[in-house]
């Protein structure tokens, strides 16, 4: 990967290059993925670029004007303006406007399940201790009315926070009373195993337009193996939590996603398959997070970059072949990547924003009050490392954003700036995630190369370019319809609001 200066020479063809940075493909390497600053993207072969760098390329040639069309060579530098190049990567930055708009309230720590790969540490259904009390309620619906965002989604969370459904209700009602006055729009979301919904809180669901996001990890042996509960049911109480949500909320109201597991890896198409059976439109991949007892665990129940990926591929596949069979059905994370690919706007993921979303894109309150930019930074503080809590919810957003930890986190935030993604041709799709490579390499900045973040993330550009480019019409057509946006979002397209 390299990256070419908008200072580059004008060459015999009279054109100058605008900054550009280029990547071999790894299933041909005598051609090249070249990117623009603002994410404009061709492939062309390795000879073709040296002839572009060298200034020999016709400008009125095909490649020459797709490369104009993409800001990555100005044809008369004398009278070319930067203005297009500019106004793309101010759409591409649009959710640095508002400030954070998705916010997170942890209600309950307590939870009925002992998830191996749980990434938070949990408490026993009885402990009240762990629950978010109302002073700390209160004084954290002030600090999210101090945000400027118009847009608020504000997502409840646990534990399972049905066992708080009080706090639940309380915080939605305070909300909404103080919108009377404020005029944003509002989003509510509940994540939860949907085990103890009752006639109550379905109508209070429905009466505050609540989306419900649930965990489903594949068919019953493996949804019991991976979230046990005493009573070795936890299948058969999700999915009866499920229907009753849809039949009370309607189809588009529930979510789900799975997390996969060593013992997920040997289960792609059943794992797509029940998806399908369940009637669930979008299922969301999820590899293992390197946070609370999932980091304890990851040893037997972790795996390689390279055997999620075979897995992935697969299920990939077979997610195709669901939709040649007349079953409309996207994988939540590809949706996303190819949306940075093919659509000139970011969907703004928390997690592939640069600048970082830590903090600027999400904000998290805790059961103690404690605020935190990300749910990641909260997960580390449950660890014992509190090196990223931006303080207590009796402190200002002002206060916050002057912390140590949220300087922390804007030090390495910004992933044009870092070594080895500043050189890297997929940086402008993709993120900076500080908190992430702190949790895995000790260091927010990380080291690239051995980056497990950014070994993903290329993974996931390059299987899906790949895809694409040997795919036929319908496949294509599929693969870039899951690109567009959606008329209903699901929480985790919210979260990327």
């Amino acid at each position: 990967m390299k990256f070419r200066s908008a200072d580059a020479f004008s060459g015999a063809a009279g054109y100058r290059l605008l900054p550009l940075r280029f990547r071999r493909l790894p299933w041909d390497t005598e051609r090249v993925f070249v990117s623009s600053a603002a994410g404009d993207w061709l492939i062309m072969g390795h000879r073709e670029l040296e002839q572009v760098i060298a200034g020999t390329i016709d400008q009125n040639s095909t490649l020459g004007m797709d490369l104009q069309a993409r800001n990555m060579i100005a044809a008369d530098p004398s009278r070319t303006t930067l203005a297009p190049l500019l106004s793309q990567m101010r759409s591409r930055k649009q959710y640095l406007q508002q400030g954070p708009s998705l916010h997170i309230f942890v209600v309950s720590l307590r939870c009925h399940h002992t998830c191996s790969y749980c990434q938070v540490s949990r408490a026993e259904s009885t402990e009240t201790a762990f629950d978010l009390d109302e002073t700390n309620a209160r004084l954290a619906v002030e600090r999210l009315f101090e945000w400027p965002s118009s847009t608020l989604t504000v997502e409840f969370q646990g534990g399972e926070p049905l066992l708080h459904f009080a706090r639940v209700r309380a915080i939605t009602e305070q909300i909404q009373q103080r919108n009377r006055h404020e005029g944003r729009t509002l989003r509510f979301v509940l994540a939860s195993t949907l085990h103890d919904l009752n006639d109550d809180q379905l109508a209070f669901f429905r009466e505050h337009d609540f989306q419900l996001s649930t965990s489903l990890d594949g068919p019953e042996w493996l949804h019991n193996a991976n979230r046990p509960r005493p009573e070795r049911d936890s299948y058969a109480r999700t999915v009866a939590g499920i229907d009753r949500a849809r039949r009370a909320l309607g189809d588009d109201a529930v979510s789900a996603l799975t997390t996969l597991t060593q013992r997920s890896l040997s289960a792609p198409r059943e794992i797509v398959d029940e998806y399908r059976r369940l009637g669930f439109h979008s299922i969301f991949l999820r590899p293992l997070s390197p946070y609370g007892f999932a980091r304890k665990t990851g040893p037997r129940i972790g795996y390689s970059l390279a055997d999620f990926f075979a897995f992935y591929r697969e299920a990939l596949e077979h997610i195709l072949a669901v939709n040649r069979d007349g079953y409309p059905l996207e994988e939540a994370y590809a949706s996303l990547m190819l949306s940075q690919l093919f659509t000139p706007f970011s969907h703004g993921y928390v997690d592939l924003r640069s600048p970082t979303g830590a903090g600027l894109g999400a904000v998290v309150y805790d059961y103690d009050g404690q605020a935190y930019p990300s749910d990641e930074a909260r997960m580390l503080a449950a660890m014992g490392d509190r090196s990223f809590a931006l303080g207590h919810v009796g402190q200002s957003v002002r206060e916050w954003l002057a912390s140590p930890a949220m300087r922390r986190v804007l030090d390495a935030g910004v992933a044009e700036a870092l070594p080895g993604c500043a050189d890297c041709a997929f940086v402008p799709l993709c993120g900076a995630d500080p908190i992430d490579h702190y949790a895995r390499q000790g260091d927010t900045c990380g080291h690239r190369p051995s980056s497990d973040f950014c070994r993903k993330q290329l993974g996931f550009f390059d299987l899906l370019l790949e895809r694409t480019e040997r795919a036929d019409a319908y496949d294509r057509a599929v693969l870039e319809s899951w690109a567009l946006p959606r008329r209903s979002a699901t929480p985790w397209q919210i979260e990327a609001a």
